[in-house]
């Protein structure tokens, strides 16, 4: 039964990999056999274990989803709201000049993905960020230029943050780092940012024009958005201070947004309740699916080989090679299969790992969210097109990464 559950964590994680081959849904395959493994455990005991030291287990790990589902579900519905009013995409109209050199337009938009993705989720940092360029007039390689950047500062953003990226929030809720460790990232982070748009842009001469239309932003959703932030300051603080749970501070922010939203909305005939309908539910199921195949796999000890690569080489340059890996194999199934591991790390590669994690992806077009939506959305980006911007990504993860090592190493 081992082999048995064994290949079908293999065929779930192809089947990530090949979504857009084979046109099925990771959530879908995911959650079939994740749910599928543990039944089987069930039915066909693994070395003789009862059923109830198997539900043990299997709770074990549905808190460890269940709170970062919750957690999820608390920002996507603040992010799902500011999105479907348009204020998100009218703040960015109004912070944008009439008129831009290319050159700053890089840096500009490298930065402005890099701190959006921090607050909001890669899904919604992606498409407001490439609202930005695909209603530009620019040659094609230019604009493919343009949504390589994004795709990288985006990834880049989150892992600063627990409200970023999900693999950060992973590895906090695992003990692993703290919020202030955390922070050590931003600079880094920033820096790989920065390094990519400089090395792209050499070549870049000409200037942009953007539109002056601007759309209104409401009193509501201004006061939505302020209550978004207060909750994801409060979070970071109480945390810090308090060690009060992060999904805990979230859902409390929410249920404020809720209590305010019904006094505003008053007059209107729909109800704040049912933008968590607009959340993207695949994701979250994705993540339950992935993460029940992590913990099976982590119960029948397969998890074990994975630590095989830490045995061969230094820790530092195997988080390196596991964040390239991250562009194949989807992050959140290699962060959850590190920490299910018990890999031995200090602080400094723990940190390093997250970085890794979180940017890695951005290697391939295939390895993140930002690049899947990147391609639905820009024509000239493909797998191939994306492939020749490689040597830049490279550089500028490898900029990244080292930096995040080595000031963690010095600062811990």
């Amino acid at each position: 039964m081992v082999a048995v559950i064994g290949i079908l964590a293999i065929i779930a994680f192809l089947m990530v990999v090949l979504e857009e081959v084979i046109h099925i849904n990771k959530a879908k395959s995911t959650l079939f056999i994740g749910t599928l493994c543990w039944i089987l455990a069930y039915v066909f005991p693994i070395h003789g274990v009862p059923p109830s030291e198997i539900s043990e287990q299997l709770n074990e790990n549905l808190l460890e989803i269940a709170t970062l589902w919750l957690f999820l579900m608390s920002a996507m519905t603040f992010v799902a709201y500011l999105n479907s009013k348009g204020f998100i995409s009218s703040l960015v109209q109004r912070l944008l000049p009439g008129e831009l050199h290319e050159r700053s337009l890089m840096v500009l938009l490298g930065c402005f993905a890099f701190i959006f993705s921090s607050f909001a989720d890669n899904v919604t940092a992606t498409l407001v960020s490439l609202a930005v360029i695909t209603s530009l007039k620019i040659e094609a390689r230019k604009r493919l230029k343009y949504a390589t950047l994004i795709i990288f500062a985006v990834n880049s953003g989150g892992v600063s943050l627990i409200t970023g990226d999900v693999t950060t929030l992973m590895i906090f809720l695992a003990g692993k780092v703290s919020i202030p460790n955390l922070l050590l990232l931003v600079g880094p982070s920033l820096c790989g940012v920065i390094v990519l748009a400089a090395m792209m842009s050499v070549r870049m001469r000409g200037r942009v024009s953007f539109s002056a239309e601007t759309k209104p932003i409401e009193k509501t959703d201004i006061i939505i958005s302020i209550i978004f932030l207060a909750t994801i300051f409060s979070t970071l603080l109480l945390n810090a201070f308090f060690q009060v749970p992060p999904v805990l501070t979230f859902m409390f922010g929410l249920s404020c947004m809720f209590l305010v939203a019904q006094y505003l909305l008053r007059k209107t005939d729909r109800s704040i309740l049912n933008y968590i309908r607009e959340i993207e539910f695949d994701t979250l199921l994705f993540f339950v699916g992935i993460l029940l195949i992590v913990g099976i796999l982590k119960e029948i000890k397969l998890l074990d080989y994975l630590t095989s690569l830490y045995d061969f080489m230094p820790v530092e340059y195997a988080n390196f090679l596991l964040g390239i890996s991250s562009a194949l194999i989807d992050n959140v199934p290699l962060t959850a299969a590190v920490l299910k591991a018990n890999v031995d790390m200090n602080m400094a590669s723990w940190l390093s790992m997250t970085y890794a994690t979180g940017v890695g992806g951005s290697m391939l077009v295939i390895g993140s969210a930002a690049g899947i939506i990147a391609m639905s959305k820009v024509k000239e980006l493909n797998f191939i097109s994306y492939l020749s911007m490689f040597g830049y990504l490279l550089v500028a993860y490898s900029v990244g990464y080292w930096l995040s090592y080595f000031l963690a190493s010095r600062m811990l």
